[in-house]
């Protein structure tokens, strides 16, 4: 099927899973240009590209807040694992800190990624996000832990969380009881980022029901791109049922290698099947990340003047614009 023949997307509302599958038929056409792509530079006149093959709009600063509050949440979601959803929560929560923004993150994984990404072991944990699910008794703000990161404070998890979508199924009001749980503390963030399991359960759920928008990290693969499908039309059913405030925030292509072909490929089908909804920001493969997982910091103060924390500095500057 050419270009010319594939179904248009929208934006926001994502494609069928058909549409997608069709989508994704890898042509061997190479995307714009990724290399060499510089904010602001020029080429005989015309902007040059970034990898998303669009020019890089420039954003300004984000303005300093008068007050705090009340947040917006933001899901970080994808059902397939390795995306990167941890990392880019931990890293776009640093720098919307750097902006003056306040910002929590919620570990809403089992597997506890993100509170070791941020130097706390889970298995020492005496309390965690599931306490607060479950305990009526616990309040959010006494789990609530500081960060080494100022302005950003975490509300962690650990394996005891895989209980609770079991034990949640015979809740009144299952699907809300996140957005119950943040409800007391809103008024203290301007941002609270939740990082979900790779799954489309009812732990997601709760985390799509209480959110805002929601950010898709989308690795620069072949079948990272098909799943999305899956994905949107669960964003979908959580608009038309539970939260009709949901919005998608943005795709985030992740684990961008502008060496090789695949990856402009892909980044060509992912820009072509969601126009604007894809940000202008790419994040490359880097080593930095591995290294900034075992420091327990985000590459924001692991590596400062790296192009993985310029990248989520850019981020952070979408989403606030956003």
């Amino acid at each position: 099927m050419s270009t010319s023949e594939q179904p248009a997307v929208p934006a926001v509302a994502g494609p069928s899973e058909a549409g997608i599958a069709t989508e994704t038929g890898l042509s061997g056409e190479s995307s714009a240009p990724a290399r060499g792509a510089r904010r602001g530079a020029r080429n005989n006149g015309k902007p040059r590209l970034g990898p998303t093959g669009r020019p890089i709009r420039e954003l300004p600063e984000p303005p300093p807040l008068d007050k705090h509050g009340p947040a917006k949440v933001v899901a970080m979601c994808n059902q397939k694992g390795g995306v990167g959803k941890t990392t880019s929560t931990i890293n776009l929560g640093a720098a919307l800190a750097e902006c003056g923004r306040r910002v929590l993150l919620v570990d809403f994984d089992p597997q506890g990624a993100l509170s070791v990404g941020l130097g706390i072991q889970p298995h020492e944990l005496e309390q965690t996000v599931y306490n607060v699910i479950m305990e009526r008794s616990v309040q959010v703000a006494d789990v609530i832990r500081k960060t080494r990161v100022e302005g950003v404070d975490l509300l962690p998890s650990n394996i005891d969380l895989s209980a609770a979508e079991v034990q949640l199924v015979a809740e009144v009001g299952r699907e809300h009881t996140l957005l119950r749980v943040l409800r007391p503390v809103m008024d203290d963030y301007d941002y609270v980022l939740v990082d979900c399991q790779p799954s489309l359960g009812l732990l997601t759920v709760n985390a799509l029901t209480a959110a805002d928008g929601v950010i898709i990290p989308l690795e620069c693969e072949f079948f990272s791109l098909r799943g999305v499908a899956l994905l949107i039309d669960t964003i979908e059913k959580v608009r038309e049922r539970l939260n009709p405030k949901l919005d998608i925030t943005g795709i985030l292509a992740t684990m961008f290698d502008p060496r090789t072909l695949h990856s402009k490929e892909v980044m060509a089908r992912v820009v072509e099947a969601f126009g604007d909804t894809v940000f202008d920001t790419v994040i490359n493969r880097t080593v930095r990340f591995p290294e900034t997982t075992v420091a327990g910091e985000p590459i924001t103060r692991w590596a400062p003047k790296s192009a993985g924390a310029t990248a989520y500095r850019a981020l952070a500057r979408e989403v606030i614009a956003r």
